[in-house]
């Protein structure tokens, strides 16, 4: 199954002090063409990579990562 995973990493960025992508990129072992991709959208990191990226700006995984909502939930809890 082919998850939408929609995430706040640019915002994230700019609340650390308007940090760039190429700063988070090698704080967190990537390319900035990978930051690029995930901020994106059209590439999902690893959970090794999302944790490395959370822990970066502070922030809880699900504070920066979260399923798109695609059934009218908001929380991507049960109804």
């Amino acid at each position: 199954m082919d998850e939408n995973i929609h995430n706040e990493v640019r915002r994230h960025r700019f609340l650390c002090g308007e940090m760039t992508q190429e700063q988070l990129a090698r704080r967190v072992g990537v390319s900035r063409q990978t930051i690029i991709a995930i901020e994106k959208g059209s590439y999902n990191p690893s959970v090794a990579l999302a944790l490395r990226i959370a822990r970066v700006f502070g922030a809880r995984v699900e504070d920066v990562f979260r399923l798109a909502d695609t059934e009218g939930e908001s929380d991507g809890q049960p109804g």
